[in-house]
């Protein structure tokens, strides 16, 4: 599923205009997206929580000259999936 299609299913279900839609999956993810890039971790129950993790830096390489290198570390958005979510997906 893309986007244009998660925006239709969520109009027929809420019985939304698409633009009414569009803009409540925008307002949604802008604001994952500004709790994240704040250090805050955004929580819905039954559903999971979006959080920032901290990755180590760490060595690798250049695939085209094998060159070693180093990778520093970087604060990555993470997912974890709530009870509820992965009961439905179980079935």
């Amino acid at each position: 599923m893309n986007k244009s299609e998660l925006v239709k299913q969520i109009a027929d279900t809420a019985e939304l205009s698409q633009a009414q839609a569009e803009r409540c999956l925008t307002a949604f993810t802008d604001a994952v997206a500004k709790t994240l890039s704040q250090g805050d971790k955004l929580t819905l129950l039954g559903f999971g929580t979006f959080e920032t993790r901290e990755r180590a830096a760490r060595t690798g390489r250049n695939p085209q000259t094998g060159e070693e290198m180093t990778i520093p570390a970087a604060k990555v958005p993470a997912f974890k999936a709530g009870q509820g979510l992965k009961d439905a997906v179980r079935g």
